[in-house]
């Protein structure tokens, strides 16, 4: 199973940690004047202002968790051992930008898409199995002239209040299963964070 939407179960659990040296923290990609390049999807950012790394150790062990809360959803076996953290960024524990990319090759025509379609619903049914009120859509968005799949998610406090929204986006660049998702609680982290992605650039 392709996991490269984990960061859905794990942004819920991202506690501040940050580096003092980014670029050892980095599975793939650097770091430079702020702004981080992966050569294997040929993406750039610009770390916002007010935003830190989240290091390695960290997200791998929240990845961890992650794949537990999963493999009891789906009862099966979840395999990560591929995927890649190209950068975790955040300003606290809930407002935060993911990156992830796994190689990816289509087996026939459309098999990215119903990927991500099946993926969709088992995070739907994740969030519903642990008891938690969820709302979710999808749809498709357009960065930098790149079309991405769009998986849009909004989980409530117990009391009935909007805590959390994820927006996640995904696509097939150069072999790779692509991904960025972020997660926010107010309209400024996510104008922020919007805003980052949206300016990004794409080598092709």
């Amino acid at each position: 199973m392709k996991v490269y939407q984990l960061f859905l179960v794990t942004a819920l659990l991202i506690v501040s940690c940050t580096t003092s040296d980014p670029n050892k923290e980095l599975e793939e990609g650097s770091i430079k004047n702020q702004i981080y390049t992966s050569k294997e999807i040929g993406w750039s950012i610009e770390i916002p202002k007010g935003y830190e790394i989240v290091s390695k150790d960290k997200v791998e062990a929240n990845e961890k968790r992650g794949s537990e809360i999963l493999e009891k959803a789906s009862s099966e076996k979840i395999n990560s051992k591929l995927l890649k953290h190209l950068i975790v960024i955040q300003k606290d524990r809930f407002n935060a930008l993911s990156s992830t990319s796994e190689p990816f090759t289509e087996k026939f025509p459309g098999e990215f898409q119903q990927t991500n379609k099946k993926m969709n619903e088992l995070l739907y049914r994740t969030y519903i199995d642990q008891g938690v009120k969820t709302d979710t859509s999808s749809g498709k968005e357009t960065i930098q002239n790149i079309e991405f799949e769009t998986f849009y998610t909004t989980v409530y406090s117990p009391k009935g209040d909007v805590g959390i929204n994820l927006i996640q986006y995904s696509k097939l660049i150069n072999g790779f299963s692509f991904g960025v998702t972020i997660c926010y609680t107010n309209a400024q982290d996510k104008k922020t964070l919007l805003e980052a992605f949206n300016s990004s650039k794409f080598k092709n």
